[in-house]
């Protein structure tokens, strides 16, 4: 969200805030809607206040037929969420999240010990990867070992297929598989 969205968001909220509270306090009865009444009649009614109160309310309609009819997310917000744009003198290449995500899942199936992986991918604004992984390995697996190596592949494949730089590896061992008796 922008700048100004945001700050066009904070105000109207507070305005609405302030409105709901007038409501209630009429509704008790602890304000009288006769004065409520004479102080919007006077503001409505002087030069400067209804010039105001015209200007605002123009641009909350404004907001509010933004709001409903167009959407917030632009079509660099979409690209950024589905994968990394690289450009060169050639053309424009996109790499998409889900293809982070299967290489680092070939990384995985050559270790001995991984049995099974889940990945997430985040992009930020530089375009740097942040991986995240959650493992199964095997019983016999030295998980330490296992963990640290599967980083430094998954961080050389990355950036020896995309290019791109891999900040960080983030790997989270969810379960060990039992090991299976052989006959």
């Amino acid at each position: 969200m922008k700048v100004v969205e945001k700050i066009t968001l904070i105000i109207y909220a507070n305005i609405m805030l302030i409105l709901s509270i007038i409501a209630c306090l009429l509704v008790f009865g602890w304000l009288d809607m006769g004065v409520v009444g004479n102080m919007i009649r006077t503001y409505l009614t002087t030069d400067p206040g209804s010039k105001i109160v015209l200007g605002v309310s123009v641009v909350f309609i404004l907001l509010s037929i933004r709001c409903i009819f167009f959407d917030p997310t632009s079509k660099e917000e979409l690209k950024d969420k589905q994968g990394v744009l690289l450009e060169n003198e050639n053309g424009k290449l996109m790499i998409s999240k889900e293809t982070i995500e299967n290489l680092v899942d070939s990384v995985a199936r050559t270790f001995e010990g991984a049995q099974g992986i889940t990945t997430r991918v985040e992009l930020d604004k530089e375009n740097n990867v942040n991986i995240f992984a959650n493992l199964v390995v095997s019983s016999d697996a030295i998980i330490k070992d296992l963990s640290a190596n599967l980083q430094t592949k998954i961080k050389e494949k990355v950036k020896t297929a995309t290019d791109l730089e891999v900040k960080e590896v983030n790997i989270t061992v969810k379960k060990v598989a039992p090991t299976t008796e052989q006959a």
